[in-house]
């Protein structure tokens, strides 16, 4: 008998495990439900939530194979053992997972087991990130090559299994606070496809142009990355699909046409970075846990002090004083999703504004976002925090951002009430309105006396010695090559990157 270990591959459509575990005899679907990782910081209720929709969606497809979903509640050596006790188990199959540090711990710990055991675990890879990559040289060759391999199939038909099943506790029953994540997208693999085929099909038409404010993003961007994070849809189906779309494009009207090349070109780009990130933290698993170029270990307290508590209090709570910081957290709170831009802007506001360090921000964003994914975010939180030695120091003005992205207040106004009242004159600076807002605190800091001093600390660390060095290592292991998709030019059309540190992961 084979065992398919399902993690983050909720799926039974283009699931490389599935298929090939088939071909070597009876197949035992198996989800472990893992308390332990469910204690921990960067997990919250609305993952769970989806989780438990994507997993019910699951077992129903898998039933109508012949052969139900078995969920198994407990560490996975202890379900594993039981499993390997009651059957005749020849080989453990999952996907190659790169996720958080406790998964990695676990994984480490399961292969230990298994070799004891002497029982074979095979892990393909899902989305194009590379196990024991020696070098960045060619990896995006390697990865457009895997992309367009053809999809896997799904088995026809299964034989079944004997085995109890367990059920699902609800969020309480693991120890989960309800988070009020009151607007969150549903989990499962057709509400997947069914917002990949309204972006495809209709809302992606400018995503180019919609995709950085907040007031047009929630309808104009994918909305797919929470499907991609928990393995409803493969990456590999998704890049499929936008060529499929690309190659409908000629009939379109020529203005059309043009606006869903640049749309589906930066689509595109993204869905290659989604991986480019992930395969960083499958490189070097501690940039979740340390700071990636170790001369800015020191720049930042770790441990807050009093002040320092004030500010991530008001942080969290959308309560700073500037109206786009306050309305892009409040927002993902109860919406659990945010464009890339406002993630950036919120994390940067926390590091430099604030000169917190980025460890306890990342992890209440990691609870928040639906879609986390560890690779892309704890990347990205260093990449907004200034910490990785390599990419350009930026830092977000809330002020310039809100009357950027959102000039009329449209965006502040829903997710902040108390300045309803407040002109669109000042909607960004509510503490210079004559009458003054209802109920809202005056800004945190001085918005251009921060930002000064943070850029000066950060610059200065730069200049001293032995900098340069260990961000030459950095490069070397991390940083995407400059003409790394010269090959793309071919059927895909994916443009030639100038400035490939600037490039944003999936929105």
């Amino acid at each position: 008998m084979q065992i398919v270990w399902f993690k983050r591959d909720l799926r039974v459509d283009d699931n490389a495990v599935l298929s090939k575990a088939v071909e070597h005899g009876p197949v035992l679907p198996l989800y472990i439900l893992e308390p332990d990782l469910w204690a921990g910081r960067d997990m919250g209720a609305r993952h769970y939530r989806f989780l438990t929709e994507c997993v019910d969606e699951l077992d129903c497809s898998l039933t109508k194979l012949g052969q139900p979903l078995i969920v198994k509640i407990g560490g996975a050596i202890e379900v594993l053992n039981h499993l390997i006790s009651r059957h005749p188990v020849e080989a453990i199959w999952s996907h190659q997972e790169t996720w958080n540090a406790w998964t990695y711990e676990r994984d480490k710990a399961v292969r230990k087991y298994l070799i004891k055991k002497q029982i074979p675990w095979h892990e393909p890879s899902q989305n194009g990130v590379i196990r024991r990559l020696k070098g960045r040289d060619g990896w995006s060759e390697k990865w457009l090559l895997n992309m367009r391999a053809p999809l896997i199939n799904k088995p026809l038909a299964m034989v079944k299994i004997e085995e109890k099943t367990e059920v699902l506790p609800n969020f309480e029953g693991i120890g989960l606070k309800d988070d009020n994540c009151q607007k969150r997208q549903k989990g499962g693999r057709q509400e997947g496809l069914s917002y990949l085929s309204s972006f495809l099909d209709e809302r992606g038409k400018h995503y180019s142009r919609k995709m950085s404010s907040p007031v047009t993003a929630y309808e104009n961007c994918s909305r797919i990355s929470p499907y991609l994070a928990f393995g409803s849809l493969s990456v590999r189906e998704v890049f499929k699909k936008i060529e499929e779309r690309r190659d409908l494009i000629s009939g379109d009207s020529q203005i059309e046409a043009k606006s869903w090349s640049r749309s589906l070109r930066a689509f595109s780009s993204r869905l290659r970075w989604h991986c480019h990130f992930i395969q960083k933290l499958e490189d070097e698993p501690q940039l979740e846990l340390t700071n990636i170029h170790s001369h800015f270990d020191n720049l930042r307290n770790r441990q807050f002090n009093q002040k320092e508590r004030t500010f991530f209090r008001a942080w969290k709570n959308g309560e700073t004083g500037y109206p786009m910081i306050d309305a892009c957290m409040r927002a993902l709170v109860s919406t659990g999703w945010l464009n890339f831009r406002m993630r950036a802007m919120l994390m940067s506001f926390s590091s430099y504004h604030l000169w917190l360090h980025w460890r306890e921000p990342a992890f209440h964003l990691a609870k928040l976002f639906l879609d986390y994914e560890p690779g892309i975010h704890w990347s990205q939180c260093q990449m907004q925090s200034g910490t990785t030695g390599i990419n350009t120091i930026r830092i977000y003005n809330p002020i310039k951002q809100g009357i950027d992205q959102d000039p009329t207040g449209e965006f502040v106004r829903a997710w902040v009430p108390e300045l309803h009242s407040v002109s669109d004159a000042q909607i960004h600076m509510p503490w210079l309105a004559s009458a003054g807002p209802v109920n809202y605190p005056d800004p945190i800091v001085d918005e251009k006396a921060a930002r000064k001093a943070a850029a000066e600390a950060v610059y200065n660390l730069k200049k001293g010695e032995g900098y340069s060095k260990i961000a030459e290592q950095v490069v070397k292991r991390h940083a995407s090559r400059r003409n790394a998709t010269r090959s793309l030019k071919s059927k895909s059309k994916l443009k030639k990157i100038k400035n490939p540190q600037l490039k944003l992961p999936f929105d």
